[in-house]
């Protein structure tokens, strides 16, 4: 009996990838915590001062998440950015999600743009929307950090989450997701044309040195996906760069991609389209020159990627590295505790996107920030 529960709960890990049985009576209570005004008003909302942390889930388990929304009235530019999202399950002091709620739900930039996919979507006008499943044995706690210098005039949330009467298995896996970013990458030259330099084509890059780093986790778990957001410091096409995923220790990547755009599910620089799909997409492309301005994503939901001690998941920066734009990432993995710890987060002003005085073709030291 214990070992049909555990293959239960294993999948409810993945419930994006499970239908329900609905002509089954289903195992669990669902509950709901949300900002509806408690007298019963219509004040439904949370306003969260400058520097203030409102807790917006603080429940026991065992349970599992499986739907979040929220929606902001901030009326300060980049408020996506200053506000940072966390989450700490079964009690850790050191929070299992981290990233600027605006990354979070894909929009690294700052801005508002709708999207869908199946575990994250932007929904018209300003929802923000998760299905990632997200389990926890004894307590989860989501946190809202106000970072900017203005109050948020109103939060709206619901959070759906399933108590269980059964414990969760002993080797579940929690929901992890952390923010990254490079303002700029340092590219190793400055000095090239365009993307056909034979300066740049020459190049080799087989150990990964120097690429951009989405993630490094230990512990055994998989990886389910990224979104990211390019702001480009110099002309031409942002994409040439590979992905790398360097698993339990490899000093050479055993995956390894053939460009940014192919890692993505596009091809041919996304035509200058963009698109958005159930797994993959770019639902912001902008144009190839300094100044532009890409948001991009991929989840791995039909193969996850495995790793049983750890895990380092990379792309270049251009081909073997060589251009110097701006990335902002967030990933999503699975994965058992303890992890390991999160690079600090930037400081507020740090994450706000900002040209940079790179140098290279379309770019000037003149560059206003």
């Amino acid at each position: 009996m214990k070992r049909i529960i555990a293959v239960i709960l294993f999948f409810t890990a993945f419930a994006f990838a499970q239908q329900l049985d609905l002509t089954r009576p289903q195992n669990y209570m669902l509950h709901r915590v949300s900002s509806t005004d408690p007298t019963g008003g219509n004040a439904d909302n949370r306003q969260v001062s400058p520097g203030q942390t409102l807790a917006v889930m603080d429940v026991d388990g065992p349970g599992e998440i499986t739907h979040i929304w929220f929606t902001i009235a901030d009326w300060e530019q980049y408020h996506l950015k200053r506000i940072v999202l966390r989450m700490y399950w079964d009690g850790e002091a050191t929070p299992s999600v981290e990233t600027p709620i605006g990354d979070f739900f894909g929009l690294g930039l700052g801005d508002y743009h709708p999207w869908q996919s199946k575990v994250l979507s932007v929904g018209s006008d300003k929802a923000l929307n998760c299905f990632f499943a997200m389990p926890f044995a004894k307590h989860a706690r989501i946190t809202v950090t106000n970072e900017g210098e203005r109050k948020i005039d109103a939060l709206y949330f619901n959070i759906d989450y399933r108590s269980y009467t059964q414990p969760l298995p002993s080797d579940t896996l929690y929901f992890h997701a952390q923010y990254r970013q490079a303002q700029p990458n340092h590219g190793w030259s400055n000095q090239w044309k365009d993307n056909g330099d034979p300066l740049v084509n020459s190049k080799k890059n087989l150990d990964g040195k120097d690429n951009y780093v989405w993630l490094e986790a230990t512990g055994r778990g998989h990886f389910v996906g990224v979104t990211m957001s390019v702001l480009q410091n110099q002309d031409g096409w942002w994409g040439e760069g590979d992905d790398m995923f360097f698993i339990d220790g490899e000093q050479k990547p055993s995956i390894v991609g053939t460009g940014s755009e192919d890692y993505f599910l596009g091809a041919w620089d996304f035509g200058g389209h963009p698109f958005s799909y159930e797994s993959y997409g770019a639902p912001v492309v902008g144009d190839e020159r300094a100044g532009g301005r890409s948001s991009v994503y991929r989840f791995h939901l039909d193969s996850p990627i495995p790793f049983t001690k750890s895990l380092r998941a990379t792309i270049e920066h251009g081909h073997a590295n060589v251009r110097s734009d701006n990335f902002y990432s967030v990933t999503y993995w699975y994965q058992t505790e303890p992890h390991a710890a999160f690079p600090p987060l930037p400081p507020v002003e740090q994450r706000l996107p900002a040209l940079q005085p790179t140098g290279g073709p379309g770019n000037t030291a003149a560059i206003a920030k």
